[in-house]
């Protein structure tokens, strides 16, 4: 199934060392692939280093600095997962005002993996149907979540999914919300 057409939207790919690199290159490449303008924004300058099995994988480029980064600049926010990234994220406060910056937008937001801990951390997650990486289910519900085990889990303008396996479902509803622009929807795909 190919990608909506994303020639006039910008996603911002907020992350930092130890992203799992799948989880960000594979949304990447479809998002860009599929036309979107794609920036890859970070507290680090230069490169950040993803994680990949058990040791560092490939390194990325950074776009833009998370302090520059502005919710008006994009249709929306993707946070990649990994241990190690969402880990660093969610003590960060500035990462923090940016996922509730989106949030208050209406904008779409979609967390893979163990990033559904930023949503918890930003008070986003009571309430909101999510999926999440087996080891963080406690911590999805002890947040208020209902946890659901599926690929993809969409909620309002939430989008969570559990990890790399899911990442084709997770590209494509990302896709779809973005190239739709307006308007909330409730799906558990």
């Amino acid at each position: 199934m190919s990608l909506p057409d994303l020639s006039d939207r910008k996603i911002c790919i907020l992350a930092t060392h130890g992203f799992e690199e799948s989880e960000l290159i594979q949304p990447r490449d479809d998002l860009k692939g599929a036309g979107a303008d794609v920036t890859i924004v970070s507290p680090e300058g230069g490169e950040i280093r993803g994680w990949k099995g058990d040791d560092w994988g490939q390194s990325v480029s950074v776009d833009a600095p998370l302090s520059g980064a502005r919710v008006e600049h994009y249709d929306a926010l993707v946070l990649p997962g990994g241990q190690i990234n969402p880990d660093l994220l969610r003590v960060n406060d500035e990462a923090l005002a940016l996922i509730k910056a989106f949030a208050d937008a209406g904008k779409p937001i979609a967390a893979v993996c163990h990033a559904p801990w930023l949503l918890v951390e930003a008070g986003l997650a009571k309430g909101r149907t999510m999926t999440c990486y087996k080891s963080i289910v406690t911590d999805l519900k002890n947040a208020g979540a209902n946890f659901v085990d599926q690929e993809v889990a969409i909620d309002g303008r939430f989008i969570t999914s559990r990890c790399p396996d899911d990442l084709p479902a997770f590209g494509r509803a990302i896709a779809e919300m973005v190239s739709e622009k307006t308007g909330a929807r409730t799906e558990y795909v």
